[in-house]
């Protein structure tokens, strides 16, 4: 046995069933394992190292187990860095696997040698190792296994190529030798009692409570919902805790920050107690005033807790069996009239958000795009979001019921992750349809490729459906609306105007179905037809970039900067005065759409 067919043989008894590469030559030699064991664990070919680790970061989020990548040595392992980023930023457990030129040329200046330790000692921090004779092995690869998964973080493991080819030995019994055993304990760790009931009493002190809730409070979503009842408190949710709680829960005000609900901004505001779970939610200004709330967090990783707001009270513990210890300690909250405001808010916004949708566009509305869809989704649906003004429209109009399952790149936000995000997913679940909601500038930068991995995989899935909609707007519109906010500047024409591609003809080119849709009465009939199809589908709709994907909640100073950068010349101020009041005018009739 070679050390190339112990790594397949070790990853198969860790359980591992896809690694999602590209080939190389610095890795031939696990490909020729890979050839001789039977493609166990499978090799699931992406079209560029990025979008490798791109679906094993969507694996990973969509499985609860960690995803596995694998690259050639120098340009290879340098293409897996943002997506390893992306994983390492949003707490995701993944593993790289990649090769290095021969340990005899290793100095030499030789073709394709990188620096590889050096460079993946910041994206890989927890576990970075390089493996240069075969007694190394298994310890090696397990600790990257363990750590990736335990940690919820990036590992690394370099295999020089000669070392791929070498006989396999195992650790001796033996002086500076390492041996090394499978399998991860289950635990879940508890504050200690005092701080339970130190916790109980600032929560108990409160008149008006609210809670926030991360990704790390996916698995705690009886426990959230029960604080929630006792207290009285309304749940927001940071994006990418998005599906952690339903928003059919009368109480949920739905997504928190620059993406966010009105419903949450208001709660933050008015509240005088907070508890955060399972959440390093970045934007303070979207918090209470300091000072105003009395807040405790509660995450189980130590190195996240007391960031981004004054906690009065940091519990480290997992997030269920923290909750459960605590609950018995709270007081009901006998005064619904907070809790009423808060449900009544939830339900106007969604009325706002009906009307946005509604209001006429040129051609198509994008909210009106993700708004209709709201209604159609599947109950098993997976949901991937893009970054940019996809990524709006997602935290807004998408109502996510029980059993539903959604992410983004949520920490990095980087463009690109939409598709391979779901090609992952659907390998974790090949029997639940996936619906993608990308920009055209992160479709033109990567999500075309990746089209051609959906098309070669798909006829294997029992549920064929993987659906990405396209919001062709002409515009890198998430960053146009930036400038005009932020800076004050009219739209950029060199940078932001991208060329309009139809893409659902692009789909049919590699045997997938597709759409264009350029009227807004065809924007219902496409969904239903891309959710019946028997194979992934495009849809290209034609959406309108004057549509302000800015909060709701937008600041005065944000308001003045985007007047000015219209007032200075923006090369589509007509649109956007016209279609900003529509929009904006809906927060306030009581009815109907402009």
């Amino acid at each position: 046995m070679k050390v190339a067919d112990y790594v397949l043989q070790r990853l198969r008894e860790w359980d591992v069933e896809h690694v999602f590469a590209y080939p190389g030559d610095g890795i031939n030699g696990l490909l020729a394992a890979w050839g001789r064991a039977k493609e166990a664990p499978r090799f699931i070919q992406a079209r560029h190292e990025e979008m490798a680790a791109f679906e094993a970061v969507g694996y990973a989020k969509f499985s609860g187990r960690t995803g596995v990548c694998a690259a050639t040595s120098g340009p290879g392992a340098i293409h897996l860095l943002n997506g390893l980023y992306d994983a390492k930023l949003d707490h995701v457990p993944v593993v790289a696997i990649v090769g290095q030129t021969d340990r005899s040329a290793m100095g030499g200046s030789y073709q394709q040698e990188v620096d590889l330790l050096s460079l993946y000692k910041d994206v890989a921090s927890e576990f970075c190792q390089m493996v240069t004779v075969p007694e190394q092995l298994p310890n090696v690869l397990d600790r990257a296994l363990r750590i990736a998964a335990t940690r919820r973080t990036v590992t690394a493991v370099i295999i020089p190529a000669d070392v791929q080819d070498l006989e396999h030995e195992p650790p001796a019994h033996a002086f500076k030798q390492v041996p090394s055993s499978l399998g991860v304990g289950h635990y879940a760790p508890v504050p200690a009692d005092e701080e339970l009931h130190r916790a109980a009493r600032i929560l108990n002190s409160g008149e008006r409570p609210a809670i926030l809730v991360g990704q790390g409070a996916r698995q705690a979503r009886a426990e959230v919902e029960q604080v929630a009842e006792v207290l009285g408190a309304g749940v927001a949710k940071a994006l990418l805790g998005k599906d952690a709680l339903p928003d059919t829960l009368p109480y949920v005000t739905g997504s928190i920050g620059l993406l966010g609900t009105r419903p949450s901004y208001e709660m933050m505001r008015d509240c005088d107690t907070l508890l955060v779970v399972g959440s390093s939610f970045p934007y303070t200004q979207f918090l209470p005033e300091f000072g105003q709330a009395r807040a405790v967090q509660i995450d189980i990783e130590p190195t996240m807790v007391g960031l981004r707001y004054p906690f009065e009270l940091n519990l480290v513990g997992d997030a269920a069996e923290t909750l459960r210890r605590l609950i018995p300690l709270l007081e009901r909250h006998r005064d619904g009239a907070w809790r009423d405001g808060i449900e009544a808010g939830a339900e106007r916004w969604w009325e706002v958000m009906e009307r946005r949708a509604g209001v006429a566009a040129d051609p198509v509305n994008p909210e009106y795009v993700a708004h209709t869809l709201d209604g159609l989704l599947p109950d098993n649906a997976i949901i991937t979001a893009d970054s940019g003004s996809a990524a709006n429209w997602y935290a807004r109009h998408l109502r996510m019921r029980d059993g539903m399952r959604g992410s983004l790149s949520g920490t990095l936000a980087t463009m690109g992750p939409g598709v391979p995000y779901l090609i992952g997913a659907k390998f974790a679940h090949p029997d639940r349809p996936g619906i993608a909601l990308v920009g055209d500038g992160a479709m033109q930068m990567n999500g075309m490729a990746e089209l051609i991995t959906a098309a070669k995989y798909y006829p294997e899935w029992p549920d064929p459906r993987l659906v990405v909609a396209v919001l062709n707007n002409r515009d890198l519109n998430q960053v146009t609306w930036e400038m005009r906010a932020m800076q004050g500047a009219p739209q950029f024409e060199a940078s932001q105007a991208v060329p309009d591609i139809r893409y659902a003809d692009v789909a049919a080119l590699f045997g997938l179905g597709g759409v264009r849709v350029e009227r807004p009465e065809d924007v219902v009939p496409a969904w239903r037809q891309a959710l019946a199809a028997d194979r992934p589908f495009v849809i290209d709709f034609r959406t309108d970039p004057a549509v302000p994907p800015i909060p709701p909640h937008a600041t005065w100073d944000q308001i003045k900067s985007s007047a000015s950068a219209v007032l200075h010349g923006d090369s589509d101020r007509g649109n956007v005065v016209r279609q900003g009041l529509k929009a904006k005018v809906q927060d306030f009739l009581p009815g109907g759409a402009g």
